[in-house]
């Protein structure tokens, strides 16, 4: 569905307007026209690609959806595909806006997520000396948006792995903690595929040859940029952190089980010193001495006892019991 349809005029907005009203807007040099749709129909692409005269690969790709971010361009016009992840439960979403941007026309087309941006269209409206520059910085204004939600999501992947090394290191070193990191894993490789893309996409709007739309905002793009960095680093410190605690969760998992074995093997040699004692006394052959003793049985069972308490003694030492 239709979320927005507005023009602008020299960074002002001027009114909401149908959709078949906007080639006429686009005759006027001074105007651009801002339109944002929701999960929309193909017959609403269609329209959209006959007022603006898009580009149709590109029509095909928002209409399909589950793109890669990517930066493509067409004449003068670009197309740009975004992914958005959003908190849901225990797991990461992750939807996609796909950003056609001309001369004077910009179409968002969001798809498979819960926020929206009314929050930049207000920002915009409030900065009508930026918004002058067009819909180049509409886009800006989108994408730095769309990159500063990623943070709250590291920070809450920060705050899972912090959690899950207290409860290692407390001993709760549990197959369920080893499952909570191969979620976290696969979290984090859902935001590395959201960003990594993307830091290709903001090079080429800041850095060597960028698109004629572009020109002018340069240093914004770059600030997007900046961030990106910041998020792939956060992604790559966290990644390790994960790996670490998979590797200390199951070293100290194999520490529990050689303390286990040692304590079995202690009480084994406890339980064998008796055995073996009974054993050589149970054979049954007639000459064997000690056997007419009278405190033979009673010094038998105190030796045995004696050796025990020493092997106790040892073991407690080793701190094997």
């Amino acid at each position: 569905m239709i979320v927005n349809c507005v023009v602008y005029q020299r960074g002002q907005k001027l009114s909401d307007i149908p959709l078949t009203d906007v080639r006429a807007h686009l005759q006027q040099h001074d105007h651009f026209v801002w339109v944002a749709l929701k999960d929309p129909e193909p017959a609403e692409l269609a329209v959209l690609q006959e007022e603006f005269s898009l580009h149709e690969l590109a029509i095909e790709d928002a209409q399909k959806g589950h793109q890669r971010p990517k930066i493509d361009e067409y004449g003068s016009a670009l197309f740009i595909v975004l992914h958005l992840i959003e908190p849901s439960g225990d797991e990461l979403h992750s939807g996609e806006i796909a950003i056609f941007v001309g001369p004077q026309y910009i179409v968002s087309v969001r798809r498979d997520a819960r926020l929206g941006f009314a929050d930049v269209r207000k920002r915009c409206e409030q900065e009508p000396e930026l918004l002058q520059h067009g819909p180049a910085y509409v886009l800006y204004a989108l994408m730095d948006t769309v990159v500063d939600r990623y943070f709250p999501v590291i920070d809450q992947l920060t705050s899972e792995i912090e959690s899950i090394e207290e409860r290692i290191f407390a001993g709760q070193t549990t197959r369920a903690q080893v499952e909570a990191l191969y979620s976290l894993k696969r979290k984090l490789m859902t935001l590395d595929h959201a960003t990594q893309p993307l830091l290709e996409v903001a090079g080429k709007l800041h850095g060597g040859r960028v698109p004629p739309i572009c020109t002018g905002l340069q240093d914004y793009f770059r600030d997007v940029f900046d961030h990106l960095l910041r998020l792939k680093q956060s992604i790559d410190n966290l990644r390790d952190m994960v790996a670490t605690a998979i590797t200390v969760n199951l070293s100290l998992i194999t520490l529990q089980e050689n303390e286990v074995t040692k304590q079995l093997a202690a009480y084994a040699a406890l339980a064998a010193v008796p055995t073996m004692v009974a054993g050589v006394y149970g054979m049954n052959f007639s000459n064997m001495p000690e056997l007419n003793w009278t405190y033979g049985y009673p010094i038998t069972l105190a030796t045995m006892v004696l050796i025990d308490l020493y092997l106790v003694y040892r073991f407690k030492k080793a701190k094997w019991m």
